[in-house]
Protein backbone atom coordinates (compact mmCIF):
# COMPACT_ATOMS: atom_id res chain seq x y z
CA UNK A 1 0.00 0.00 0.00
CA UNK A 2 1.21 3.65 -0.80
CA UNK A 3 1.02 5.68 2.06
CA UNK A 4 -0.84 9.14 1.23
CA UNK A 5 -0.24 10.75 4.61
CA UNK A 6 2.66 10.14 6.41
CA UNK A 7 6.51 10.56 4.87
CA UNK A 8 9.19 10.74 5.85
CA UNK A 9 9.38 12.22 9.38
CA UNK A 10 5.54 11.58 10.07
CA UNK A 11 3.12 13.71 8.84
CA UNK A 12 3.69 17.35 7.67
CA UNK A 13 2.31 19.99 5.53
CA UNK A 14 1.01 23.47 5.14
CA UNK A 15 -0.87 24.96 7.89
CA UNK A 16 -4.56 24.82 6.97
CA UNK A 17 -4.30 22.59 3.71
CA UNK A 18 -4.78 19.08 3.57
CA UNK A 19 -3.64 17.09 5.70
CA UNK A 20 -2.71 19.88 8.20
CA UNK A 21 -6.35 20.57 9.05
CA UNK A 22 -8.26 20.25 12.42
CA UNK A 23 -10.69 18.18 10.42
CA UNK A 24 -7.66 15.47 9.77
CA UNK A 25 -5.97 15.72 13.28
CA UNK A 26 -9.49 14.62 14.61
CA UNK A 27 -9.45 12.02 12.37
CA UNK A 28 -6.10 10.81 12.81
CA UNK A 29 -6.48 10.60 16.39
CA UNK A 30 -9.43 8.19 16.25
CA UNK A 31 -7.97 6.02 13.48
CA UNK A 32 -4.22 6.01 15.70
CA UNK A 33 -6.21 4.97 18.37
CA UNK A 34 -8.17 2.32 17.58
CA UNK A 35 -5.04 0.65 16.15
CA UNK A 36 -1.96 1.64 18.81
CA UNK A 37 -4.60 0.96 21.76
CA UNK A 38 -7.89 -0.42 20.69
CA UNK A 39 -8.77 -1.42 24.14
CA UNK A 40 -8.18 2.21 25.55
CA UNK A 41 -4.80 3.27 27.24
CA UNK A 42 -2.47 6.20 27.02
CA UNK A 43 -0.84 8.97 24.70
CA UNK A 44 1.57 11.52 25.20
CA UNK A 45 1.37 14.63 23.29
CA UNK A 46 4.50 17.18 23.20
CA UNK A 47 5.19 20.36 20.35
CA UNK A 48 7.07 23.02 19.54
CA UNK A 49 6.18 26.46 19.80
CA UNK A 50 4.53 27.19 16.55
CA UNK A 51 1.25 28.96 17.28
CA UNK A 52 -0.82 26.52 15.28
CA UNK A 53 0.30 24.19 18.07
CA UNK A 54 -2.37 24.51 20.26
CA UNK A 55 -4.85 24.47 17.49
CA UNK A 56 -3.89 20.97 16.40
CA UNK A 57 -3.47 19.87 20.18
CA UNK A 58 -6.49 20.55 20.95
CA UNK A 59 -7.91 18.32 17.98
CA UNK A 60 -5.98 15.26 18.65
CA UNK A 61 -6.83 15.97 22.65
CA UNK A 62 -10.84 15.44 21.24
CA UNK A 63 -10.21 12.65 19.23
CA UNK A 64 -8.28 10.90 21.45
CA UNK A 65 -10.32 11.42 24.52
CA UNK A 66 -13.43 10.37 22.18
CA UNK A 67 -11.68 7.27 21.53
CA UNK A 68 -11.59 6.39 25.12
CA UNK A 69 -7.77 7.32 25.59
CA UNK A 70 -5.90 9.26 28.28
CA UNK A 71 -3.73 12.26 27.28
CA UNK A 72 -0.68 13.64 28.78
CA UNK A 73 0.12 16.97 27.50
CA UNK A 74 3.74 18.03 27.57
CA UNK A 75 3.61 21.54 26.38
CA UNK A 76 6.62 23.16 24.05
CA UNK A 77 9.29 19.72 24.53
CA UNK A 78 12.05 18.53 22.21
CA UNK A 79 10.94 15.52 20.05
CA UNK A 80 13.43 13.08 21.69
CA UNK A 81 12.47 14.41 24.98
CA UNK A 82 8.54 13.66 24.19
CA UNK A 83 10.01 10.03 22.44
CA UNK A 84 12.26 9.55 26.42
CA UNK A 85 9.69 10.45 28.40
CA UNK A 86 7.07 8.01 27.11
CA UNK A 87 9.45 5.02 26.69
CA UNK A 88 10.13 5.51 30.59
CA UNK A 89 5.74 5.75 31.71
CA UNK A 90 3.10 3.58 31.19
CA UNK A 91 2.55 5.59 28.15
CA UNK A 92 1.42 3.72 25.33
CA UNK A 93 2.63 5.61 22.21
CA UNK A 94 3.42 9.51 21.95
CA UNK A 95 3.29 12.35 18.99
CA UNK A 96 5.02 15.32 18.75
CA UNK A 97 3.34 18.18 17.00
CA UNK A 98 5.97 19.80 14.98
CA UNK A 99 7.56 20.63 11.33
CA UNK A 100 10.87 20.38 12.49
CA UNK A 101 13.19 22.69 10.32
CA UNK A 102 10.87 24.03 8.55
CA UNK A 103 8.72 27.80 8.77
CA UNK A 104 6.10 28.48 11.68
CA UNK A 105 3.63 28.62 8.81
CA UNK A 106 4.12 24.46 8.21
CA UNK A 107 3.28 21.80 10.71
CA UNK A 108 3.97 17.97 11.61
CA UNK A 109 2.84 15.25 13.57
CA UNK A 110 5.30 12.63 14.78
CA UNK A 111 4.27 9.23 16.03
CA UNK A 112 6.28 7.10 18.51
CA UNK A 113 5.96 3.69 20.07
CA UNK A 114 5.87 2.25 23.29
CA UNK A 115 9.93 2.00 23.38
CA UNK A 116 9.96 5.70 22.27
CA UNK A 117 10.95 4.85 18.92
CA UNK A 118 8.98 5.82 15.09
CA UNK A 119 6.13 3.50 14.21
CA UNK A 120 7.13 1.57 11.19
CA UNK A 121 5.70 1.97 7.94
CA UNK A 122 3.77 -1.22 8.36
CA UNK A 123 2.03 0.28 11.32
CA UNK A 124 1.54 3.67 9.85
CA UNK A 125 -0.11 1.94 6.70
CA UNK A 126 -2.38 0.62 9.46
CA UNK A 127 -3.55 3.73 10.34
CA UNK A 128 -4.21 5.19 7.08
CA UNK A 129 -6.66 2.65 6.58
CA UNK A 130 -8.01 3.59 9.42
CA UNK A 131 -8.53 6.83 8.22
CA UNK A 132 -10.91 5.28 5.83
CA UNK A 133 -13.47 5.03 8.80
CA UNK A 134 -15.91 7.87 9.97
CA UNK A 135 -14.58 9.26 13.57
CA UNK A 136 -16.53 7.35 16.56
CA UNK A 137 -16.93 8.90 20.14
CA UNK A 138 -17.93 6.84 22.83
CA UNK A 139 -20.26 7.37 25.76
CA UNK A 140 -19.57 9.30 28.92
CA UNK A 141 -18.36 6.40 30.79
CA UNK A 142 -15.57 5.62 28.35
CA UNK A 143 -14.31 8.86 27.25
CA UNK A 144 -10.53 8.94 28.25
CA UNK A 145 -9.56 12.37 30.36
CA UNK A 146 -6.67 14.86 29.82
CA UNK A 147 -4.31 16.01 32.20
CA UNK A 148 -0.91 17.95 32.13
CA UNK A 149 2.54 16.18 32.31
CA UNK A 150 4.37 18.84 34.20
CA UNK A 151 6.82 16.24 35.56
CA UNK A 152 8.00 15.38 31.96
CA UNK A 153 10.61 18.14 31.14
CA UNK A 154 11.93 17.31 34.89
CA UNK A 155 11.97 14.06 33.85
CA UNK A 156 13.99 14.68 30.62
CA UNK A 157 16.61 17.35 32.43
CA UNK A 158 18.20 14.63 34.45
CA UNK A 159 18.10 12.05 31.79
CA UNK A 160 20.27 14.65 30.00
CA UNK A 161 22.68 15.50 32.77
CA UNK A 162 23.30 11.62 33.16
CA UNK A 163 24.70 10.88 29.63
CA UNK A 164 27.65 12.45 30.68
CA UNK A 165 30.52 11.26 32.98
CA UNK A 166 29.55 11.29 36.90
CA UNK A 167 31.44 13.82 38.44
CA UNK A 168 31.80 16.29 34.81
CA UNK A 169 30.52 19.77 34.73
CA UNK A 170 31.19 22.19 32.67
CA UNK A 171 32.36 25.13 34.69
CA UNK A 172 34.56 27.89 33.20
CA UNK A 173 33.47 26.93 29.65
CA UNK A 174 31.29 30.11 28.09
CA UNK A 175 28.87 28.53 25.93
CA UNK A 176 26.28 30.21 23.55
CA UNK A 177 22.96 28.34 22.84
CA UNK A 178 20.74 29.09 20.03
CA UNK A 179 17.34 26.88 20.23
CA UNK A 180 16.14 28.20 17.61
CA UNK A 181 12.79 29.89 19.47
CA UNK A 182 11.70 26.47 19.21
CA UNK A 183 10.59 23.55 21.53
CA UNK A 184 14.35 23.36 22.96
CA UNK A 185 14.11 27.05 24.34
CA UNK A 186 13.87 26.10 28.26
CA UNK A 187 15.64 23.07 28.35
CA UNK A 188 18.84 23.41 26.31
CA UNK A 189 20.04 26.40 27.98
CA UNK A 190 18.60 25.04 31.53
CA UNK A 191 21.07 21.51 31.26
CA UNK A 192 23.74 23.34 30.33
CA UNK A 193 23.79 26.00 32.49
CA UNK A 194 22.79 23.13 35.67
CA UNK A 195 26.39 21.39 34.34
CA UNK A 196 28.15 24.78 35.12
CA UNK A 197 28.63 26.43 32.04
CA UNK A 198 28.28 30.31 31.46
CA UNK A 199 25.21 30.04 28.73
CA UNK A 200 24.65 33.16 26.68
CA UNK A 201 21.21 32.10 24.96
CA UNK A 202 20.23 33.03 21.49
CA UNK A 203 16.74 31.48 19.83
CA UNK A 204 15.48 31.46 23.13
CA UNK A 205 12.21 33.95 22.98
CA UNK A 206 9.80 32.18 20.89
CA UNK A 207 6.48 34.30 20.00
CA UNK A 208 5.16 31.31 17.59
CA UNK A 209 6.21 32.78 14.45
CA UNK A 210 9.48 33.19 14.56
CA UNK A 211 10.91 29.70 15.17
CA UNK A 212 13.29 28.48 12.65
CA UNK A 213 13.61 32.51 11.29
CA UNK A 214 17.07 33.42 10.98
CA UNK A 215 18.97 30.96 13.85
CA UNK A 216 18.92 27.56 14.62
CA UNK A 217 20.31 24.67 13.09
CA UNK A 218 19.54 25.73 9.49
CA UNK A 219 20.50 29.20 9.82
CA UNK A 220 23.91 29.13 12.14
CA UNK A 221 25.03 33.02 11.03
CA UNK A 222 23.47 34.15 13.99
CA UNK A 223 25.43 31.23 16.46
CA UNK A 224 28.99 32.08 14.31
CA UNK A 225 28.59 36.09 15.03
CA UNK A 226 27.42 35.47 18.88
CA UNK A 227 30.04 33.26 19.48
CA UNK A 228 32.81 35.01 18.06
CA UNK A 229 31.78 38.28 19.45
CA UNK A 230 31.14 37.19 23.30
CA UNK A 231 34.28 35.10 22.69
CA UNK A 232 32.49 32.60 23.81
CA UNK A 233 34.23 28.36 23.52
CA UNK A 234 31.65 26.79 21.83
CA UNK A 235 28.33 27.88 20.22
CA UNK A 236 25.27 25.14 20.02
CA UNK A 237 22.61 25.35 18.00
CA UNK A 238 19.22 22.94 17.53
CA UNK A 239 16.37 23.40 15.11
CA UNK A 240 13.10 23.60 15.60
CA UNK A 241 11.69 20.48 17.37
CA UNK A 242 15.44 19.87 19.20
CA UNK A 243 16.84 16.71 17.17
CA UNK A 244 19.72 18.38 15.36
CA UNK A 245 22.64 19.81 16.19
CA UNK A 246 25.42 21.86 14.54
CA UNK A 247 28.05 23.91 16.86
CA UNK A 248 30.33 26.64 15.94
CA UNK A 249 34.03 26.15 17.63
CA UNK A 250 35.47 29.20 19.05
CA UNK A 251 37.10 30.84 15.88
CA UNK A 252 33.52 30.90 14.61
CA UNK A 253 33.72 27.75 12.25
CA UNK A 254 30.43 25.99 11.37
CA UNK A 255 30.67 22.14 12.49
CA UNK A 256 27.93 20.11 10.76
CA UNK A 257 26.76 16.65 11.46
CA UNK A 258 29.21 14.61 10.04
CA UNK A 259 32.27 16.24 11.86
CA UNK A 260 30.42 16.08 14.91
CA UNK A 261 29.93 12.08 14.24
CA UNK A 262 33.90 12.14 13.11
CA UNK A 263 34.15 13.85 17.22
CA UNK A 264 31.97 11.06 18.49
CA UNK A 265 32.89 8.10 16.69
CA UNK A 266 37.20 9.15 17.14
CA UNK A 267 36.38 9.38 20.97
CA UNK A 268 34.54 6.27 20.96
CA UNK A 269 37.22 4.08 19.04
CA UNK A 270 40.31 5.72 21.32
CA UNK A 271 38.19 4.76 24.75
CA UNK A 272 37.05 1.49 23.44
CA UNK A 273 33.34 1.89 23.08
CA UNK A 274 32.89 2.14 20.00
CA UNK A 275 30.58 -0.95 18.46
CA UNK A 276 29.94 -1.94 15.38
CA UNK A 277 30.44 0.47 11.93
CA UNK A 278 29.39 4.41 11.67
CA UNK A 279 26.51 4.40 9.85
CA UNK A 280 26.37 7.89 7.21
CA UNK A 281 23.74 8.36 4.48
CA UNK A 282 24.14 9.22 0.17
CA UNK A 283 24.61 12.50 1.39
CA UNK A 284 27.63 12.34 3.93
CA UNK A 285 30.81 13.55 3.28
CA UNK A 286 33.32 11.20 0.92
CA UNK A 287 35.70 13.28 3.79
CA UNK A 288 33.80 11.62 6.74
CA UNK A 289 34.19 8.46 5.28
CA UNK A 290 37.94 9.04 4.51
CA UNK A 291 38.58 10.52 8.20
CA UNK A 292 36.97 7.58 9.53
CA UNK A 293 38.75 4.88 7.19
CA UNK A 294 42.51 6.07 8.03
CA UNK A 295 41.67 5.19 11.89
CA UNK A 296 40.47 2.04 11.03
CA UNK A 297 36.75 3.14 11.45
CA UNK A 298 34.23 1.27 9.44
CA UNK A 299 31.20 3.23 7.91
CA UNK A 300 28.88 2.61 5.92
CA UNK A 301 26.32 4.57 3.81
CA UNK A 302 22.09 4.05 3.53
CA UNK A 303 19.70 6.22 2.47
CA UNK A 304 18.52 9.46 3.59
CA UNK A 305 16.24 9.77 6.69
CA UNK A 306 17.36 8.34 10.30
CA UNK A 307 15.18 5.59 10.61
CA UNK A 308 16.79 3.99 7.86
CA UNK A 309 20.26 5.35 9.68
CA UNK A 310 18.87 3.44 13.01
CA UNK A 311 18.19 0.41 11.03
CA UNK A 312 21.22 -0.08 9.45
CA UNK A 313 22.46 0.72 12.98
CA UNK A 314 20.45 -2.01 14.79
CA UNK A 315 21.35 -4.47 11.89
CA UNK A 316 25.08 -4.45 12.03
CA UNK A 317 25.43 -3.69 15.99
CA UNK A 318 26.70 -0.25 15.96
CA UNK A 319 25.49 2.80 18.10
CA UNK A 320 26.67 6.09 16.15
CA UNK A 321 25.07 7.13 12.72
CA UNK A 322 23.79 10.78 11.00
CA UNK A 323 23.49 12.74 8.89
CA UNK A 324 24.95 15.80 7.95
CA UNK A 325 22.11 18.22 8.75
CA UNK A 326 23.20 17.21 12.36
CA UNK A 327 20.58 14.41 13.12
CA UNK A 328 22.95 12.15 14.88
CA UNK A 329 22.13 9.07 17.01
CA UNK A 330 23.92 7.71 19.81
CA UNK A 331 22.41 4.92 20.63
CA UNK A 332 24.17 4.11 23.52
CA UNK A 333 22.60 7.26 24.76
CA UNK A 334 18.55 7.59 23.37
CA UNK A 335 16.65 5.59 20.93
CA UNK A 336 16.59 8.83 18.67
CA UNK A 337 18.07 11.59 17.23
CA UNK A 338 18.72 14.16 20.36
CA UNK A 339 20.33 17.45 19.42
CA UNK A 340 21.26 18.26 23.03
CA UNK A 341 22.12 14.91 24.25
CA UNK A 342 24.78 15.01 21.44
CA UNK A 343 25.80 18.37 22.52
CA UNK A 344 26.58 17.28 25.68
CA UNK A 345 28.57 14.40 24.42
CA UNK A 346 30.63 16.83 22.69
CA UNK A 347 31.34 19.08 25.23
CA UNK A 348 32.10 16.16 27.73
CA UNK A 349 34.54 15.18 25.04
CA UNK A 350 36.30 18.53 24.98
CA UNK A 351 36.37 18.86 29.02
CA UNK A 352 37.70 15.41 29.14
CA UNK A 353 40.54 15.93 26.51
CA UNK A 354 40.71 19.63 27.16
CA UNK A 355 41.17 20.33 23.84
CA UNK A 356 39.22 22.74 21.59
CA UNK A 357 36.55 21.95 19.13
CA UNK A 358 38.50 23.03 16.32
CA UNK A 359 41.21 20.62 17.31
CA UNK A 360 38.51 17.61 17.35
CA UNK A 361 37.36 18.27 13.94
CA UNK A 362 41.06 18.92 12.59
CA UNK A 363 41.47 15.41 11.43
CA UNK A 364 38.35 15.08 8.89
CA UNK A 365 39.43 17.78 6.16
CA UNK A 366 35.70 17.78 4.62
CA UNK A 367 35.40 17.76 0.17
CA UNK A 368 33.91 20.54 -1.14
CA UNK A 369 29.85 20.06 -1.31
CA UNK A 370 27.44 21.74 -2.87
CA UNK A 371 23.63 21.44 -2.18
CA UNK A 372 20.84 23.26 -4.24
CA UNK A 373 17.11 22.81 -3.53
CA UNK A 374 15.50 22.95 -6.78
CA UNK A 375 11.40 23.50 -5.97
CA UNK A 376 8.30 21.76 -7.64
CA UNK A 377 4.85 21.68 -7.91
CA UNK A 378 4.63 18.13 -8.13
CA UNK A 379 5.78 14.80 -6.74
CA UNK A 380 7.99 13.68 -9.75
CA UNK A 381 9.59 10.24 -10.31
CA UNK A 382 13.35 11.24 -10.85
CA UNK A 383 14.38 8.32 -12.30
CA UNK A 384 12.00 8.46 -15.52
CA UNK A 385 13.25 12.37 -16.48
CA UNK A 386 15.67 11.12 -19.25
CA UNK A 387 16.91 14.41 -19.67
CA UNK A 388 17.99 14.72 -15.84
CA UNK A 389 19.21 10.93 -16.00
CA UNK A 390 21.68 12.45 -19.25
CA UNK A 391 22.45 15.21 -16.92
CA UNK A 392 23.48 13.45 -13.99
CA UNK A 393 25.56 10.90 -15.81
CA UNK A 394 27.74 13.47 -18.17
CA UNK A 395 28.48 15.36 -14.48
CA UNK A 396 29.55 12.09 -12.87
CA UNK A 397 31.57 11.62 -15.90
CA UNK A 398 33.22 14.73 -15.40
CA UNK A 399 33.62 14.06 -11.73
CA UNK A 400 35.28 11.08 -12.54
CA UNK A 401 36.26 8.49 -9.17
CA UNK A 402 37.11 11.66 -7.15
CA UNK A 403 32.96 13.05 -6.32
CA UNK A 404 29.69 12.01 -6.11
CA UNK A 405 26.43 13.12 -7.32
CA UNK A 406 23.32 12.71 -5.53
CA UNK A 407 19.80 13.25 -6.46
CA UNK A 408 16.69 12.34 -4.16
CA UNK A 409 12.95 14.11 -3.73
CA UNK A 410 13.05 15.61 -0.17
CA UNK A 411 10.42 13.49 1.90
CA UNK A 412 9.59 16.99 4.24
CA UNK A 413 9.56 19.66 1.42
CA UNK A 414 8.55 20.36 -1.99
CA UNK A 415 11.61 20.21 -3.63
CA UNK A 416 14.58 17.90 -5.24
CA UNK A 417 17.45 18.23 -3.87
CA UNK A 418 21.17 18.36 -6.08
CA UNK A 419 24.30 17.55 -4.15
CA UNK A 420 27.45 16.98 -5.77
CA UNK A 421 30.89 16.91 -4.26
CA UNK A 422 34.12 16.67 -5.67
CA UNK A 423 37.39 18.14 -4.93
CA UNK A 424 37.51 21.40 -6.84
CA UNK A 425 35.03 24.45 -5.41
CA UNK A 426 34.74 25.62 -8.62
CA UNK A 427 33.84 22.52 -10.66
CA UNK A 428 31.06 21.35 -8.01
CA UNK A 429 29.61 24.78 -7.71
CA UNK A 430 29.31 24.73 -11.84
CA UNK A 431 27.83 21.17 -12.12
CA UNK A 432 25.57 21.58 -9.17
CA UNK A 433 23.78 24.57 -10.96
CA UNK A 434 23.89 23.07 -14.60
CA UNK A 435 22.11 20.29 -12.82
CA UNK A 436 19.69 22.10 -11.22
CA UNK A 437 18.29 24.10 -14.25
CA UNK A 438 17.82 20.30 -15.84
CA UNK A 439 15.62 19.44 -13.03
CA UNK A 440 14.10 22.40 -13.23
CA UNK A 441 13.62 22.22 -17.02
CA UNK A 442 12.58 18.35 -16.67
CA UNK A 443 10.12 19.13 -14.31
CA UNK A 444 8.64 22.68 -14.87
Amino acid sequence: MARRYFGTDGIRGRVGTSPMTVDFALHLAGAAARVLTPKGGQVMIGKDTRVSGYMFESALEAGFVASGVDVLLTGPLPTPAVAYVTSITDTDFGIVISASHNPYYDNGIKFFDVEGEKLSEAVEEEIELELQAPPRTGDSKSLGRATIASFAREEYTKFCKRTIPDGMDFGGLKIVVDASHGAGYKVAPQVIADLGAEVIPVGCSPNGLNINDGCGSTRPDLLTLNVVGVRADVGVALDGDGDRLVMVDERGNLVDGDKLLYVLACDRHETNSLKGPVVGTLMSNLGLERALGARGIEFLRTRIGDRNVRATLKEHGGILGGEPSGHVLCLDKINTGDGLITALQVLSIMRRTGRALSELVAGMPQLPQTLVNVEIGEPVEIGSKSAISDAVEAAETELGQEGRVVLRASGTEPVIRVMVEGEDQATVRALASRLADSVRAACG
